[in-house]
């Protein structure tokens, strides 16, 4: 399956996003298609063999839009430019407004005493046909999309203005045209104005909305602003120069500083950033020592200090010294590009809530011209002139207003996915977003989640003769072949004691039970109980000592040797910084914590004793996480797994929702549906509290949008008459309209001043 993003012109309203939608999904080989009317994209996911990229172009077209490519390189796409879509609509309304003007003045002036020329009183009703003709044909467009919309039995927001535009202006022109067969014009009853000044008003509404929903990717934009153009590279005449220009290449000198766009980085490449420059990729020091400003990635304001080995972030700011480092990561690779994809696929996604929005908008247009005639002909019925008749017609079709239920929900995900990738939180989906507020518990792993996963040898005991610098030596040579970091800290300190280490054979590990191989023909098991009992090696005359230990919070492996238990080693991991605090906060909020580990169960209830933790889930294995937070979702609990492992993703995949932190692997960020891009258990709080902020936004939006519209049309519709008389005028419907979509877009705007419970975002 391929997955592609499209920009797609020409969409007015929800009703164009079903038609998408749905018309996308009924071709085969489409797995998925989301639109977001929002950013004005579609969300492609198909087989390339069952049907091409071009075939769907042709789709869409044929629906009456404008389908673009996204470029690959995301950065490059989204320079700094003016909108050719929000030049367009500013221009349409200027247009609209300098014709349309003249038109409003002759027919308001003289209601309000105005001064009126003789050039306007003599050819005044020519003068209006002309200007409103011009006018409609400056916002043609609008016509021509709800016409061919209408046809097609797709009727959408500009099908409502087309035929309520319509109506008053073909209506005015056959009253203008009577003159001509003698009959004497009352200038009451030519709507001309009604017409010019709704397209003048739905040109602004639109042309604002435009605006607004730019500056609700604001954040994005700055992410994708924040890398930079250039950077000095070191480069030779050798391999590492390929992809220069030939004849640069034969001038370059041996480890010669050029500067080269950020394009033509490699992996490997050795680059210098001096105080002050941004770092133009991701890589690994090799020579020097700085304080980087990583704020624009992670949203911490301190400097981190790097040195030789240290990892450091494009697009991030060296303050101080001199760094050379090697390209690790770059284009499409790099950490702030991998934030714009997951943050842009987050845009893609739906929150569960826009669905009923969705469900509704698909029958809201033609229910509202059902309305619309109903309420045309019952006036008619009641003896009410044709002409107050056709106002009640056109105000109920103008008034009512689908763009608002469109972007309820998609402009208040953009502002909390934004906020949140501007702070090192990402939220990959609606959907996680809408979880995050309905959590009851929230489980932690223990190793490298809650702890630094950064363990130290506390204690080696020898229960044989064997000396403690060969138990030492037996249990770092075997556990020298394995990644985990109780291993990596066995073999660090044999390093530090400057003990020679054997060369293993057979070595295996048992997940959740230990490692195992053998040493001149020997068998040697270095493990939990579990692995011991597993071959038959008796473990309880020692078991009183591993208790002690145990309870002490720290993790007691067991060695042993040709089938004889030779020593225990104990191993403590440090809790991270902010453990204690954030579980503390999630009780005030009313959630339940639980850890989760393969580890014993006293060490983890010492750990969980410590923080205060309400339940304990030990000696679990990597393949039974799953099953446990499983076991915890029948109980009637909304799960949320904090894991960095690849022994989590399947426990991520399984809970309500998955939190990977940054520090993890890559499995564990591909499973998670929120990632913290910080190594700060209070994210995950802040993470809870910007999705419930965000979804209380989306909630106000679509109340309003729901609401406005509910009380709007029959008041349109003169359930009221004669009280709110006033609605019955297309004008003030027109104007109506026009602000209650840009309202829903300014209540998502106003997320900015959002302030979570433990720190404020940076601007």
């Amino acid at each position: 399956m391929k997955k592609i993003t499209l920009k797609i012109l020409g969409m007015h309203c929800t009703s164009c996003v079903l038609n998408i939608e749905n018309t996308l999904k009924k071709e085969e080989g489409i797995k998925s298609a989301s639109v977001n009317f929002a950013t004005e994209k579609v969300y492609l996911e198909f087989d390339p063999e069952k049907i091409s990229l071009t075939k769907i172009k042709e789709i869409i077209e044929k629906l009456g839009y404008k389908p673009r490519e996204e470029e690959e390189e995301l950065v490059s796409h989204h320079e700094h430019h003016k909108d050719e879509a929000v030049e367009k609509l500013k221009k349409r309304f200027i247009l609209a407004l300098i014709f349309g003007l003249p038109i409003i003045y002759m027919v308001m002036g003289g209601l309000i005493g105005l001064p009126m020329p003789m050039f306007f009183e003599k050819y005044g009703i020519l003068i209006q046909f002309i200007l409103a003709t011009t006018v409609v044909l400056v916002c043609f467009d609008i016509w021509k999309s709800g016409f061919f919309n209408l046809v097609q039995f797709r009727p959408d927001m500009n099908s409502l203005i087309f035929i309520g535009t319509a109506a008053a202006y073909f209506y005015s022109l056959a009253v203008f045209l009577s003159s001509f067969f003698g009959n004497k014009i009352n200038p009451e009853n030519l709507y001309f104005e009604s017409s010019v000044f709704i397209l003048i008003f739905i040109s602004l509404g639109e042309y604002l909305e435009a605006i607004t929903k730019g500056k609700t990717s604001e954040a994005i934009k700055r992410l994708l602003g924040l890398q930079p153009k250039e950077a000095t590279v070191i480069r030779t005449r050798s391999l590492n120069s390929q992809n220069l220009d030939s004849s640069l290449r034969s001038e370059l000198k041996d480890n010669e500083e050029i500067k080269i766009p950020i394009e033509g980085i490699r992996v490997g490449d050795v680059i210098l950033v001096k105080p002050g420059e941004k770092i133009p990729v991701d890589g690994i020091v090799i020579e020097g020592y700085s304080g980087v400003d990583e704020k624009m990635i992670t949203g911490e304001s301190i400097p981190v200090e790097k040195k030789t080995g240290d990892g450091v972030i494009g697009a991030t700011i060296n303050k101080t010294g001199v760094l050379k480092f090697k390209a690790t990561r770059v284009g499409k690779d790099t950490l702030l590009s991998q934030i714009i994809k997951i943050v842009e696929e987050a845009l893609g996604s739906k929150a569960p809530i826009q669905l009923l929005a969705d469900k509704v908008s698909f029958y809201f247009v033609p229910a509202v011209i059902i309305i619309a005639f109903l309420s045309l002909f019952s006036w008619l019925i009641l003896a009410k002139s044709f002409v107050f008749s056709l106002m009640i017609f056109v105000s109920v079709l103008i008034i009512a207003c689908p763009c608002a239920l469109g972007l309820a929900t998609p402009t208040a995900v953009m502002m909390g996915t934004g906020l949140g990738a501007q702070n090192g939180i990402l939220i990959k989906s609606g959907k996680a977003l809408e979880a995050a507020r309905k959590l009851s518990m929230i489980v932690f792993d223990k190793t490298g989640t809650l702890t630094k996963g950064e363990p130290t040898v506390t204690n080696i005991l020898s229960v044989t003769v064997f000396p403690i610098p060969d138990i030492l030596k037996l249990a770092a040579s075997i556990e020298r072949n394995s990644e985990h970091p109780l291993a990596q800290a066995i073999v660090k300190k044999a390093k530090e004691k400057k003990i020679s280490l054997e060369a293993v054979e057979n070595f295996s590990v048992l997940p959740g039970r230990g490692v195992v191989a053998t040493l001149q023909n020997k068998k040697i098991l270095f493990g939990t109980r579990k692995l011991m009992s597993d071959n038959q090696i008796n473990f309880t005359p020692f078991e009183e000592k591993i208790v002690t230990l145990e309870n002490q919070g720290k993790t007691v492996m067991i060695l042993s040797f040709d089938g004889v238990i030779i020593g225990l080693i104990a191993v403590a991991d440090t809790l991270k910084e902010y453990s204690k605090e954030a579980v503390e906060i999630l009780h005030k909020m009313g959630k339940k914590v639980a850890i989760i580990t393969g580890d014993n169960k006293r060490v983890a209830k010492s750990i969980a004793k410590e923080l205060d933790i309400d339940r304990v889930l030990a000696e679990v294995l990597p393949q039974e996480k799953s099953s446990e937070i499983k076991k915890l979702q029948e109980e009637g609990n909304i799960v949320a797994m904090v894991g960095d492992g690849i022994n989590d993703a399947p426990a991520l995949a399984q809970a309500n929702l998955g939190i990977a932190l940054g520090s993890g692997t890559d499995v564990a960020m591909e499973t998670g549906e929120i990632v913290l891009i910080k190594d700060d258990l209070r994210d995950v709080i802040i993470a809870i509290d910007l999705s419930e902020y965000t979804l209380r936004k989306i909630k106000q939006n679509l109340f309003w949008a729901f609401f406005y519209n509910l009380i709007s049309i029959p008041l349109a519709a003169g359930v009221l008459y004669p009280h709110f008389g006033f609605l019955l005028n297309p004008m003030i419907a027109a104007a109506a309209m026009a602000f209650s979509s840009v309202s829903v877009v300014l209540n998502a705007l106003s997320m900015k001043s959002y302030k979570p419970k433990i720190r404020g975002f940076s601007n």
